[in-house]
């Protein structure tokens, strides 16, 4: 009897509970309904308006590198320079508006453009431009104009301006700020950058091979891969993976090329040396084929023609004209660095269709003795080519002299004018094509890696 008394009581002030509230307690429902499934099916644009909220990028790249060797990836984001380079190699303003070149080549003024600021929200002026260039001499006449007084006229130097702006701990002229740097010795570990705009966040991570860097991906450790030269790790293939998009590019900083040594008894004959070259494939699967010392679609190729592309019979020809016609079957030693060891295979065989036999030999540096060396060098972003190709020049690896050759690297670098500069150049490539002190292969391609 008193358990019913009781259950008629708890029923009672639920009904008076739910007479007196329960219309609040229907709407509040609704509403948290409504808000929970608009949450759920917004909640990207909701955590975009979270004021304490981050996004973060985690980027992955391959390398032993310090401090000061940054790649352009990263400096890109953090700052610019005086100029900028396209990709075919024309300068254009950056931090600077114009500029002027007098004295020959030899003193250039810079103006300063009036809304560029560093990333602390400081105004760029001529007095923060640091540059720590050799042999030049640094006036600021004013707030907005800074003028380099060169020792010798010296065109390329309106390139060498784009070299990134940056005052004490790398604040720059760039959207990102770099907050972060952590180390193992002199090597980067990690890079972390902040925007300035908003509160963005990107980490580049740095990894000794690019095997460890696809692994790193594999792992989840980086979101992305940069410059990778193919896309399988442990035999298979990032392109199975269902969440990766990767993307093809070509990487016109470096050139593989076959380096012969002019010195050498057999291929001082300059004959053997273009058999040798006009051998070679006009395709390789590895990059996109480049014939030129410097990339084909550059500023500095466009008046060069003659180009030599593969002939073999006129390769037969070269070869039974030489000095290795007298000597039975010509046999050459090939050093190669590892990653070019597929190249080096397939230079062999093509070598073979011509009647030279190869000796591959896998070394891990650049050598100082050689015969024929498979590797690469840097291209810079001017024509100039002087370091690798004047007779007097040390990293002259093929120990290439021609005196019509130094001439036109010394007036390339001097000669103001562009069009006149196009001239030098082209006869630049037209002599050393025909000296052929080496074989231009191609551009490595590379691949990126990113989540979808």
């Amino acid at each position: 009897m008193i358990f019913l008394k009781r259950k008629r009581l708890v029923v009672w002030l639920l009904k008076a509970y739910l007479k007196r509230w329960g219309k609040t307690i229907l709407v509040s429902f609704i509403l948290g309904l409504i808000f929970f499934s608009f949450a759920f099916l917004n909640r990207s644009f909701l955590l975009s308006k979270v004021p304490f909220s981050v996004e973060e990028e985690r980027i992955g790249i391959a390398g032993a590198l310090t401090i000061d060797d940054l790649p352009a990836e990263v400096l890109d984001r953090v700052s610019i320079g005086l100029t900028r380079v396209s990709s075919d190699g024309r300068v254009s303003p950056a931090a600077s508006e114009k500029w002027e070149i007098k004295d020959d080549g030899r003193t250039y003024v810079f103006y300063l453009r009036d809304d560029i600021y560093f990333s602390d929200g400081e105004k760029l002026t001529s007095r923060l431009i640091n540059y720590d260039f050799t042999d030049v001499t640094v006036q600021r006449p004013a707030e907005k104009v800074i003028v380099f007084k060169l020792k010798d006229p010296y065109t390329p130097f309106i390139v060498t301006a784009s070299r990134k702006i940056f005052k004490k701990n790398f604040i720059g002229l760039g959207e990102y700020r770099l907050t972060d740097v952590k180390t193992n010795g002199e090597f980067i570990q990690s890079v972390k950058l902040t925007s300035v705009k908003d509160r963005k966040k990107v980490i580049y991570q740095f990894y000794p091979t690019q095997e460890a860097l696809k692994n790193a991906f594999v792992l989840g450790e980086v979101t992305k891969v940069l410059d990778i030269n193919d896309t399988v790790v442990y035999g298979t293939n990032l392109a199975s993976f269902r969440n990766a998009k990767i993307s093809k590019g070509v990487n016109e900083n470096k050139l593989v090329t076959v380096f012969y040594n002019t010195q050498d008894k057999v291929l001082s004959d300059k004959k053997i040396r273009k058999a040798l070259t006009y051998s070679l494939p006009d395709q390789f699967k590895y990059g996109r084929r480049n014939f030129l010392s410097f990339p084909e679609g550059s500023w500095g190729a466009e008046l060069v023609s003659g180009i030599p592309k593969r002939d073999l019979e006129h390769a037969k020809t070269l070869l039974s004209d030489s000095s290795a016609s007298d000597s039975g079957k010509l046999v050459l030693e090939l050093k190669t660095l590892p990653q070019y060891e597929n190249v080096a295979e397939d230079v062999k065989k093509v070598w073979a269709e011509l009647g030279v036999s190869v000796k591959i030999e896998k070394i891990d540096t650049v050598p100082d003795v050689f015969q024929v060396f498979l590797g690469e060098f840097f291209v810079p972003k001017d024509p100039d080519q002087y370091a690798l190709w004047h007779s007097d020049q040390s990293s002259n690896i093929s120990k290439y002299k021609n005196l019509r050759i130094d001439k036109l690297l010394e007036d390339g670098r001097k000669t103001v004018d562009l069009n006149e500069r196009k001239k030098i150049y082209a006869d630049f490539q037209k002599y050393l094509l025909d000296d052929a002190p080496a074989s231009f292969l191609f551009f490595p391609f590379v691949y990126k890696v990113e989540r979808k």
